[in-house]
């Protein structure tokens, strides 16, 4: 389905985009849910699938993790069911992130969808990104607080909750509105009849995540292989100290690895466009021969990408699941990031290259992209 979002995006950037939480009502104007409470429950029962099961009783909180094998051991009030990343493995779903892409894609993550019943819901809690949430069937009660600093206590091992707050939003949600909580900002909903939510979450790495993972890539890569030297050492009272200007110089040895504009756009580019969840890749079987591939594209048959893939440009390099697309084939490589569904025309000349074509049938013997019956 395509799915129209009625967000003036320039306006919703400047005041509420990392400011302040909003409800934008009727945003999906004749909202329908892509996929039902049992099939969400279908997918739940996955192995690889990122799923969990939160309910509460009397102030009681209970949180189990999938696969489920189950659900007939539920009551009709106080649980919810979350899934994680449901765009990987479900297409009409991962339609809904379309709409969101007037953001960049690096920031965006993933779409998670709940379902719940009545009294459902994972308690007051505080978010570090920033996210959409869209209202499906039912109705939902959200409060949202102002940002501050709040007591945090975990009911249960798997459940940070923070202490109640003050709301300044205190509303009901109907199918095709969307609440945006912006990072730091305290909420909580509960359903007030069986309801299905869609949350379209961002990516906001940590300073020790960007620091992590650039270490790993310096020591696969084995830069900064040159040693400290002081060829112009100087005598000291205290044999015990180290100098600032040897602090100063250290730090610029560890600096100057980041300073390397190539290199750390390479770094990032297979950092950020590795996927946070599994992705449902089915390399086809047997594998395609570039000659299939050819003449299937000039049949008109077009290509798929694979729901949750990331294909991401840094700089004038592209990646694609932490590794670089490397072709001179530019623009045909910007048609695979930039389009959800590709065919002949938007690969233009390059699938009359060789090697084009031999780097576009490795991609799709991946499970990248398959061909849309």
């Amino acid at each position: 389905m395509d799915y129209q979002l009625d967000i003036d995006w320039k306006d919703f950037l400047q005041r509420y985009w990392q400011k302040r939480p909003v409800i934008i009502k009727r945003a999906f104007k004749n909202f329908h849910d892509p996929l039902s409470p049992d099939e969400l429950a279908g997918l739940a029962m996955e192995t690889e699938i990122d799923s969990r099961l939160v309910s509460h009783d009397e102030g009681r909180w209970q949180v189990s993790h999938g696969p489920f094998e189950s659900f007939d051991h539920l009551g009709e009030t106080n649980w919810s069911l979350l899934v994680q990343a449901v765009d990987h493995w479900h297409e009409p779903s991962a339609a809904l992130l379309r709409p969101f892409r007037q953001l960049p894609d690096w920031r965006i993550d993933d779409l998670m969808i709940s379902f719940a019943v009545p009294g459902g819901g994972v308690g007051p809690h505080l978010d570090q990104y920033d996210v959409f949430i869209i209202q499906g069937t039912g109705r939902r009660h959200w409060r949202v607080g102002d940002k501050g600093v709040f007591k945090q206590h975990c009911p249960h091992p798997d459940l940070l909750q923070i202490e109640p707050f003050d709301a300044i939003i205190d509303e009901e949600m109907e199918p095709g509105d969307v609440l945006y909580i912006p990072p730091g900002f305290p909420h909580e909903g509960y359903s007030l009849e069986n309801a299905l939510n869609y949350s379209v979450g961002f990516r906001a790495p940590s300073g020790r995540e960007l620091v992590s993972g650039f270490a790993d890539y310096v020591l696969a890569q084995e830069l900064g292989s040159e040693r400290y030297s002081d060829p112009g050492i100087s005598l000291r009272e205290d044999p015990a100290a180290v100098l600032p200007e040897e602090i100063d110089a250290l730090r610029a040895m560890m600096t100057d690895l980041v300073q390397q504009p190539e290199q750390f756009n390479h770094w990032f580019g297979e950092f950020i466009s590795q996927s946070r969840h599994e992705l449902d890749l089915a390399p086809p079987e047997p594998p395609y021969q570039a000659g299939e591939i050819y003449d299937l594209l000039q049949q008109g048959d077009s290509l798929q990408r694979l729901g949750g893939l990331r294909v991401l440009k840094v700089g004038t390099e592209f990646f694609v699941n932490g590794e670089q697309i490397v072709t001179t084939h530019q623009a045909a490589v910007a048609a695979l990031a930039r389009d959800y569904q590709v065919a002949a025309s938007q690969l233009g000349d390059a699938l009359e290259d060789p090697s084009f074509l031999a780097l576009l049938t490795a991609l799709i013997n991946s499970g990248y992209w398959y061909f849309k019956n």
